[in-house]
């Protein structure tokens, strides 16, 4: 036979249980919210965040000055290039040895020393142009706001807050880490690899600077300290030699010899010469 007391400690387990149903569903809702609200950001709201978590990378690497031989470098070679696709671009690099370049949704390009020592001015260009192509193709856009939704539901667990307005400290290192290990799609790499080629030609340079760029990265992959180059430049998807075969295949049939040098500190002075007779 169930006592009185019996009955009072189901009472007790049943109240717990309720409050702690009450709390979750709480914390869900807001995450839901949360969710919602990052899933939804208008185009403006986006590049808000977009320029918010940019300051914040700025902040966490050292940009390197104007009068400094890299940023001079790094202004000679995108001179003239001011806008794609209709948004202004603004350069500049951060001293690190790691060989690194991104864009983000709003125009900001951040070039790496690392990547600056190991590549001609060409195939920095040619890194640059595939860069900004997922800018001008929106693909950074969509990653930056996937990336959004996810520091959303990771924040909801210690935040009751909304997500609009401006993020936090920990918000941006959350977004900071999801980016860092996040990749394109394999058809948005090709696209900007397309675009990257295209980018060297409208402006004047020859396109075999991409297929010595993709191989200058696959010679880092023997090397334990630099391994992660081609993943976290360039997606390992498509394979990066299909990828380099896809390119020089394209600049010989569009008429243009593989330059005879790929030294860094050789102004490349490579033109269009057409091997067709």
């Amino acid at each position: 036979m169930k006592t009185f007391k019996h009955f009072k400690l189901i009472g007790i387990a049943i109240v717990l249980a309720l409050t702690f149903s009450s709390c979750t569903t709480s914390a869900l809702m807001s995450g839901g919210a949360q969710l919602l609200q990052a899933a939804t950001l208008t185009d403006a709201q986006i590049q808000e965040y977009v320029s918010e978590y940019v300051a914040y990378s700025d902040q966490q690497n050292k940009v390197l000055p104007e009068n400094n031989a890299y940023t001079q470098r790094l202004k000679r070679i995108t001179q003239g290039i001011t806008q794609a696709n209709g948004i202004p671009l603004n350069f500049k690099v951060y001293q690190t040895n790691d060989v690194n370049a991104f864009a983000c949704a709003d125009g900001s390009v951040r070039v790496y020393t690392g990547l600056l020592d190991l590549m001609t001015d060409d195939e920095v260009l040619g890194v640059v142009g595939h860069e900004i192509g997922h800018v001008a193709l929106k693909h950074s856009k969509k990653q930056f706001q996937q990336q959004l939704v996810h520091a959303a539901i990771k924040e909801s667990l210690i935040s009751v807050g909304g997500i609009v307005g401006a993020l936090s400290a920990s918000q941006l290192g959350t977004l900071a880490e999801g980016l860092a290990t996040s990749s394109f799609s394999r058809s948005q790499e090709t696209q900007s690899d397309e675009y990257g080629y295209n980018f060297l030609v409208q402006n004047g340079k020859n396109p075999w600077a991409m297929a010595m760029a993709f191989e200058k990265l696959q010679s880092l992959e023997s090397n334990a300290q630099t391994s992660n180059a081609v993943n976290n430049l360039f997606s390992s998807h498509p394979d990066v030699a299909k990828r380099i075969q896809i390119m020089s295949e394209k600049a010989t049939k569009d008429g243009y010899k593989r330059p005879t040098t790929s030294k860094t500190t050789t102004k490349s002075t490579t033109t269009k010469t057409s091997t067709k007779k």
